[in-house]
Formats: structure tokens, sequence, C-alpha cells
């Protein structure tokens, strides 16, 4: 079993999305660790299912749920059958998310030429892949949040978490639409602590910089092992020149969780990025 750092969950019941994938279903361990009974929302369900099992296998109460983040009434019916399974929801950890390879460009710089070549530019990005990203990304947690949050107004030590991104702040070279989906989720968390302020709610984010996942493993690495020039590019630009380990989100996962330690903390978006958001590359 993981560390807590000291925060206790015993008696709520903690609702992740994403989590079927590494660090999501990383994050409902933690949180099963620390005493929640989570559901595990995922579109993959066999995914999900597998990480509610092992969840289990420790002692851990855990369910899965195949969830379209963006399907509301998806959403109304999960939730329907986590409240009558777990009962209603405190912590809110918004992370179903992702970028897809239709809402990129090819280069990271445009060329003269590029047009008339073979090369996927901004001007061929089209309105199906933009949309895509855009939903999964901002749509997804602000429609889950409509959903889940219902069971928290009024009721105090309750949390919202969105999984943000390093590229919120500066937009990453190639990834447009992400970079600009991040940041509105930023900015929605930002919004959203103000608007749940008075009723018992805190809204916080993590902003993780760059993680070796399933999702972005090939843009990293090539088959054989060998970092890609993209890899070059981003250890250049974080100081402490490595990724960094899945394990290292917990701390700020569970602080800002934590209603004694960030009980007056509301409306931030913590990067947790080995100082790539801090680096202006001179």
């Amino acid at each position: 079993m993981g560390l807590t750092f000291g925060t206790d969950l015993s008696g709520k019941v903690a609702v992740v999305t994403g989590a079927g994938g590494v660090l999501c279903g990383m994050f409902a361990r933690t949180l099963s660790e620390a005493g929640a009974a989570v559901a595990l929302l995922d579109i993959n369900e066999e995914a999900a299912a597998k990480a509610a099992d092992e969840i289990t296998r420790l002692g851990g109460r855990a369910v899965a749920y195949r969830a379209d983040v963006m399907d509301k009434e998806e959403l109304e019916s999960v939730h329907a059958r986590v409240l009558a399974q777990l009962g209603p929801c405190d912590i809110l950890v918004n992370g179903a998310g992702g970028n897809q390879a239709c809402a990129n460009t090819a280069k990271d710089y445009f060329e003269m030429g590029d047009i008339e070549a073979d090369v996927v530019t901004f001007f061929d990005l089209k309105c199906e892949g933009i949309e895509r990203v855009l939903n999964l990304n901002f749509m997804g947690p602000l429609l889950t949040s409509q959903v889940f949050a219902k069971d928290m107004v009024g009721r105090e030590g309750c949390n919202i978490l969105n999984i943000s991104s390093a590229s919120a702040r500066t937009g990453l070279t190639r990834i447009p639409i992400y970079s600009g989906a991040e940041a509105a989720l930023s900015n929605f968390t930002q919004w959203l602590s103000v608007h749940f302020a008075k009723a018992g709610i805190r809204v916080n984010a993590i902003a993780p910089g760059f993680f070796v996942t399933k999702q972005n493993e090939r843009l990293l690495y090539d088959e054989d092992g060998a970092p890609t020039e993209r890899t070059a590019k981003v250890l250049a630009a974080t100081p402490m020149e490595r990724f960094g380990r899945p394990e290292e989100l917990n701390g700020a996962l569970l602080f800002l969780l934590n209603n004694e330690a960030a009980g007056f903390i509301t409306g931030v978006v913590l990067p947790v990025d080995g100082g790539f958001s801090a680096y202006s590359g001179v």
C-alpha cells in the first residue's frame, strides 16, 4: 500500500473518470488506500473493471462503470447506479481526456510550400477532430460535474479535482486543440470554484507535465525504445531533465483533497511538471 500523506477519506465516496487509464487508475487506487469507496468510470469498461478488481483484491471497495463523459444521459444513468451502490459523491476527479492525432499538425512551424505538400497543417484540421478533442477534454468534465456535483451542494467538505495539463499554460507545438481545451478546463476550474464557494465545494486542478503513459508512449519513444525527437525537446524544456513518475502526482492529489491541509484552497491549478511551466527556455 502506498503513502496517503495523512489524508483520511474514510466514509467518502470518490468518483474517478478515465479510471481505466494509467494515471487515473492510480488515482482510484490511492483514494481507496486513503479510505474512500471508489466508482471507476471509463468508456472502456473492461479496463475500469480490471482496475476495480485490483482495488478490491487489496481490500478496498470499488465498482467499475462504463461511462462516456460526453453523453449526459449516460452519466445520469451511471450516477443513479453509483448513488444506489456506494452513496452520494463526495469527491469527483475529472480525469477522462486526452489528445487525438486528427487534431494535430504534422510540424511545429508552418512553412511556405506545406499547403501543396503532403503535410497536415493548421489549415487541414477538420471540424470533427477539433470537436472531438474539445468535447472530451472540456465538455466531458463540465457535464460530469453537472451530474455528480448535485450530490455535493450544501454538504461541507466536498471536492472537485480536474486533471488539466502543462499545455494549458503555454500551448505546445503540434497540439493546438488539446492545448486550447486544457486551457479552457483550467479557466473553468477557477470559475467553478467561485460559483460553488458558498455551497461547500472546493474546486481545484492538477496540471501534470510529461508522464509516460500508453497514450503518449509512441510519441516519446520509437518501437525499439529509442527516445524520439519530441522527447529530446521535452527534456530540454524540463529543468529536472526527466519525465515524471505517476506516483509523484499522488501528493498533489491527496493534499488538495485534504480538507484540513487545504481547506482554504480553491480555484488553484497546481503544476506537477519538474519545472516545465517555470522555465522560459533561456
